[in-house]
């Protein structure tokens, strides 16, 4: 059934980002002389409080040092750090100019699981992204998916009801939450599965 407003909300990494660079977390185990196996399980362990804002760069990666029992030292945390949002900095082209194309359509957000540091580091480097009628990135509204409160800050931030959004994720689990607070949801694979999603969805003659 139509809504009153239709917003599409996209997360970012997966969909108009692209996923990690290939090669980095090889890149960042050798700066702490540890096997990569090793490295990558204490990355991503000690990642949910680094993304959902709960902890700082700094405390973030002297929790992995811990991990890999590595000396914590800040030209080391400094240097892994910027590796980490140099890792995360490519977006994909078509997807950004599609985006940008349904602004004449629809309203359009952003809702990512990114740390403060990076999103101000993205935020930068991609200006285009001010452009959007919301941006909630989880270390800045201290809430990352699937926790209900990353979709709830959208609602009230953006005064529209849950069934006014489509949540665009290439994360089963995320569209699954958004779905449970009452927006509409859509896996993403590619874009042109996704543009004939969103033209269904759409309100006709919009």
């Amino acid at each position: 059934m139509p809504t009153d407003r239709s917003i599409v909300l996209f997360d970012l990494f997966g969909v108009i980002a692209r996923h990690q660079r290939p090669g980095a977390l090889e890149k960042m185990a050798a700066r702490c002389h540890a096997p990569t196996e090793a490295f990558t399980t204490a990355y991503w362990a000690c990642r949910p409080p680094y993304d959902a804002g709960q902890q700082s760069a700094s405390e973030y990666w002297t929790a992995v040092l811990r991990w890999l029992s590595r000396s914590v030292d800040a030209n080391t945390i400094e240097e892994l750090r910027l590796t980490d949002i140099d890792s995360w900095s490519r977006v994909d082209g078509r997807m950004v100019a599609y985006a940008q194309s349904l602004r004449g359509v629809a309203e359009v957000a952003l809702l990512s699981n990114i740390p403060s540091d990076h999103a101000d580091a993205f935020l930068a480097a991609q200006p285009w992204l001010r452009t959007l009628d919301h941006l909630a990135f989880s270390g800045k509204i201290k809430a990352a998916k699937p926790d209900p409160a990353a979709f709830h800050h959208c609602v009230v931030a953006m005064r529209a009801a849950p069934t006014d959004f489509l949540f665009v994720d290439d994360r089963e689990e995320n569209v699954r939450a958004a779905r449970a607070v009452g927006m509409n949801g859509h896996v993403f694979t590619d874009r042109d599965e996704l543009a004939a999603v969103i033209d269904t969805w759409l309100p006709t003659g919009r």
